[in-house]
């Protein structure tokens, strides 16, 4: 046994033991006393990865599958070790563990053990650098009521994390008003009067945060249980993508959309291979679409139909988009990798999308305040509206495409179009699920609602709730809704058959903060997961025993929007950032959760 000593990149030397081995590799983990590190986060990263094909305008080229080196992650026992297959493959080991400095370490091929001696931080700046960014928020002052800070968390961390490194910088009032200017040409609803009174308080509150972070709050506690889980990620995308939502096909594939580049990613888990295929622009699109005012100071983007939402047939295994920039519905047969596209007349924004159990695709309208289905066998849509809060609402939601293409010519309607605090004329329909009694459901997220739609009768049924934004939601075996409360840390039940909810808090420190944006139901294990976008993790919540487990990702800046669970409970998700530079590396992923029972 030899050992050698390397340069670590994050400027902390350590010390590689290693011997040859075609099996696998054994890390162990020690502070610097040489006392065992349990729950310390190990990445095993590929030293000597091949350039990412970029010949397609920046973008791998369409219609081949290519190979892509993943990275995995795992957590060490109460004995500090965990374990790596071994690939015969030069590698690095990033080891982090909140309280102590990141370490990376260069490995060689066909190493047998590594021993990394990780060192305390002491540096307070560097310690609330590490934490979270829902740490931030939580401690971050707006003043104001609660009530401001909720809708501050909804409008202001709708596509990207809040209190992450990007948004605590230095900023000045004129900054900040710059930005959120932008923000609400790129949907957000953020009321009139806090668009006024948040720039100095933003710059003023992150000032304070950066010069005394005693401030802060803690870290949510990473549990001993994660040594049982183990992370692989998948490269997809670039700097310039969106990953939005995505599915686990029927043919065991992970199908993910790229929603400003107009792209739907295929990868092969067992492979590692990732294919792109190109969603079909129509002669005549503008780049983006019904909505081309809205991102054009954005950097790089190739979208006339902005990706969304995906969903598929159990009949024939078709898959069905949602382009949010277009009035149409995308048909992707993964067999034959066609695409079809259905073009409606009505309506405005497709977003979430979901079958029923007579093979039909149903999707929310979220602008117009309308719910669309397709009828698979007729060809012909059907549209349903809810009922808006006023006429001043129904007025503008029925004209909301004539609005955006003012937008796009330069007119800013917030100058005379005022933005209240019920967000009026934008009640957003957004998640969307059928139950197992054939019901639709769908959430309304500016207006403390969700409703249902008896397909049947087209009885439509609004339920306010008792919470803040209800954005989406996913029903469980027994036919229970469960919603995300988008501005409140919390989760929702909801009993169609007494009517009654349920509210269950997220295990978020005292001062922390969350904003969780969707989730999804293990039917089997009746385990209901979370995306927890402000903290870099996913959050499990056991139904039976109301206990919380929580996973946090390998990246900082993890911002997810969906989740899938496969059969035997392994989970899927992608990192989503809008912008993805904002991603620790700048390099959206798939992600791929198992954990041993």
């Amino acid at each position: 046994m030899s050992f050698i000593k390397v340069k670590t990149l994050s400027l902390v030397i350590g010390t590689l033991i290693f011997e040859q081995s075609s099996f696998a590799v054994t890390v162990k983990v020690t502070d610097q006393q040489g006392k065992p590190l349990a729950t310390a986060m190990v990445t095993q990263m590929t030293a000597d990865v091949a350039p990412i094909d970029t010949s397609d305008g920046g973008f791998q080229k369409p219609n081949v599958a290519l190979d892509r080196h993943p990275e995995f992650t795992n957590f060490t026992d109460s004995k500090g070790t965990t374990t790596f297959a071994d690939d015969q493959g030069l590698h690095l080991y990033r080891f982090r563990k909140v309280g102590f400095k990141d370490l990376v370490l260069n490995g060689i091929s066909g190493q047998k053990a590594v021993t990394a001696k990780m060192e305390v931080e002491s540096d307070p700046v560097a310690l609330a650098n590490a934490k979270p960014a829902n740490v931030w928020l939580g401690a971050l002052d707006i003043g104001g009521t609660p009530q401001d800070k909720n809708i501050f968390k909804m409008q202001c961390g709708f596509c990207h994390q809040q209190g992450s490194l990007f948004t605590r910088v230095e900023r000045s009032a004129e900054d900040w008003e710059k930005v959120i200017k932008r923000m609400v040409r790129y949907g957000s609803r953020l009321p009139s009067d806090l668009q006024k009174s948040l720039p100095q308080k933003l710059s003023d509150g992150y000032r304070l945060l950066r010069d005394n972070p005693k401030l802060l709050g803690e870290s949510t506690p990473w549990d001993p249980t994660l040594a049982k889980t183990s992370i692989t990620e998948w490269p997809i995308g670039t700097a310039m993508s969106q990953t939005h939502d995505m599915l686990i096909g029927t043919n065991k594939l992970i199908y993910v959309a790229d929603n400003i580049q107009d792209r739907l990613y295929e990868i092969d888990p067992l492979k590692n291979t990732v294919a792109v295929y190109k969603i079909p622009h129509k002669e005549g699109d503008k780049n983006g679409g019904l909505i081309s005012g809205r991102l054009k100071e954005f950097p790089s983007h190739d979208s006339t139909s902005n990706a969304h939402s995906l969903t598929q047939s159990e009949k024939d295994g078709h898959i069905f988009i949602t382009p949010s920039a277009q009035r149409r519905l995308i048909e992707f047969d993964p067999a034959t990798k066609a695409f079809t596209i259905h073009q409606y007349d009505d309506g405005f924004y497709p977003h979430t999308v979901r079958m029923d159990q007579k093979d039909n695709v149903w999707f929310t309208l979220a602008l117009s305040n309308q719910v669309a289905m397709f009828d698979r066998t007729s060809k012909k849509f059907t549209l349903y509206d809810l009922p808006a809060r006023s006429f001043k609402e129904k007025l503008i939601t029925k004209n909301i495409g004539f609005l955006f293409k003012i937008m796009s010519w330069g007119v800013p309607l917030s100058n005379w179009l005022k933005i209240d605090r019920e967000s009026s004329g934008t009640p957003l329909v957004y998640g969307i699920d059928v139950t197992p009694d054939g019901k639709v459901w769908v959430a309304r997220l500016h207006s403390r609602e969700i409703a249902s739609i008896d397909p049947t009768s087209g009885k439509i049924t609004m339920i306010p709730t008792p919470f803040d934004g209800p954005r989406r939601l996913r029903t469980d075996a027994e036919g229970n809704l469960w919603v995300t409360s988008f501005g409140e840390s919390k989760i929702a039940k909801y009993s169609p058959k007494t009517g009654q909810f349920s509210m269950f808090d997220l295990p978020v420190s005292p001062k922390g903060s969350e904003t969780p944006y969707s989730l999804n139901v293990d039917k089997v294990r009746n385990v209901v997961w979370v995306n927890g976008n402000q903290s870099d993790s996913l959050y499990g919540f056991d139904v039976k025993t109301e206990k919380w487990k929580i996973i946090p990702y390998p990246r900082r800046v993890t911002f997810t929007r969906d989740v899938e669970i496969d059969a035997d409970g392994t989970m899927y998700t992608s990192n989503s950032n809008f912008p993805s530079w904002h991603i620790e590396g700048s390099q959206p992923t798939l992600i791929r959760i198992k954990s041993k029972n």
